[in-house]
């Protein structure tokens, strides 16, 4: 190892901060107990990374470790995280990548344990700054096939979530990649608020394409820059690799096609209506003959 990178794995600084990302995860209750991990890559093939089984929000530089890009562990005294191959399945697939940050923001995960689809055209900043958030399918945690269900969806994606398990987003610092979960966990807190008010109100199709061209203007990239005639809040991130061919039945489908779907105000299928009609009036004969067996106990009671 080249004293370069030496220093790297070695500059207190840099271990800092990654114990300072771990602290705002573990004080934003994004990561229970000893759960998430946090990654910098540090050098052509060093990264730096948190250990197993330690809580995020009490590490010192002293509790941090090192590994190549292939997983093998190069310093440290604690074993690093069994998860790291997940993190060096990003970095080595997107080489502008130099931090990835794990854990399980609860609003964001509740979204992917019911697998519902994060909606696009609500808010501005969400369109423009994050734009579609896919979802990578379920497998166990620490292998490389667990790590292998992010790769379809790296090439215009900066946050993913881990289908019933959390999220993890990624960027060239660990400012940024830690900002990506603060803003798709409030997002998702506003869209479950929203919710219980009523219908989830989405942008119409000029003001959706204004936030895109400002977005361009801004620099960033955006899947829907790649595809003529797209459907713009039409979730395509959830298309295998973004390829209009590879969609499942699933993603074919409208978000409102699943239980406790968040639906547009026009989504409310006949069958749905006819359905609360008759739980209406289901209630109200409940009622009647609740109140005709009280009116009869006071009755004969006199």
């Amino acid at each position: 190892m080249s004293n370069r990178w030496n220093s790297g794995i070695q500059d207190r600084n840099l271990k800092q901060q990654i114990c300072e990302i771990g602290r705002r995860i573990y004080n934003k209750g994004f990561a229970a107990a000893n759960d998430g991990n946090i990654s910098l890559r540090v050098g052509e093939n060093e990264v730096l990374c948190t250990p197993t089984m330690i809580c995020k929000g009490f590490m010192t530089p002293q509790d941090l470790c090192a590994v190549d890009l292939e997983g093998n562990q190069i310093a440290g005294t604690r074993q690093r995280t069994s998860e790291i191959l997940l993190h060096l399945t990003i970095m080595k697939n997107r080489p502008d990548v130099k931090a990835v940050v794990h854990c399980h923001p609860p609003h964001a995960t509740a979204f992917a344990v019911a697998g519902e689809p994060i909606p696009q055209c609500v808010l501005p900043e969400v369109e423009v700054f994050m734009g579609e958030v896919p979802r990578a399918p379920y497998e166990t945690p620490g292998s490389q096939k667990f790590a292998d269900t992010v790769l379809p969806f790296l090439k215009a994606s900066n946050t993913i979530m881990l289908n019933n398990h959390g999220t993890v987003s990624f960027g060239k610092d660990l400012e940024e990649a830690y900002w990506k979960t603060e803003i798709l966990d409030a997002y998702c807190r506003i869209l479950l608020l929203a919710k219980q008010l009523g219908p989830i109100q989405r942008f119409s199709e000029t003001h959706t394409r204004e936030l895109l061209d400002l977005k361009k203007n801004l620099g960033f990239d955006d899947p829907r820059f790649h595809v003529e005639d797209c459907d713009l809040c039409g979730n395509s991130a959830f298309r295998q690799g973004y390829n209009e061919q590879a969609r499942t039945q699933q993603d074919s489908e409208p978000a409102s096609s699943s239980p406790g779907s968040l639906q547009t105000p026009s989504s409310a299928s006949e069958d749905e209506t006819n359905e609360n009609d008759a739980n209406s009036d289901y209630i109200e004969a409940l009622v009647k003959t609740i109140t005709d067996q009280v009116m009869t106990a006071a009755n004969s009671s006199n």
